[in-house]
């Protein structure tokens, strides 16, 4: 089984196994995404905006760490931490 993962407003979309991360998903879309810590949660630079009303899992104390000290919007996620467990939209302003 595999999820889809879609990228507005590119149209572009990416299929991965359960548990992939949203930013590995992007990397796999050949889509741009910053990223200044290697995946680590510690930068905020890889935050989404996951689109629709279905909730996602919580963030995680280090997630939520990484976006108040790099003053992160509230409702966006870091892409590095969030894992896609089922299908997901999401959008980045640079897209």
């Amino acid at each position: 089984m595999q999820v889809n993962i879609r990228f507005s407003p590119s149209g572009r979309s990416v299929r991965v196994p359960p548990g992939t991360s949203v930013l590995e998903a992007i990397r796999r879309a050949g889509l741009p995404v910053a990223s200044a810590c290697d995946a680590s949660g510690l930068c905020g630079r890889c935050a989404v905006r996951v689109l629709g009303e279905e909730p996602l899992p919580g963030e995680a104390p280090d997630e939520a760490a990484a976006k108040r000290r790099n003053r992160v919007e509230p409702g966006l996620r870091l892409a590095c931490r969030l894992a896609a467990t089922r299908d997901i939209e999401v959008t980045a302003t640079y897209w």
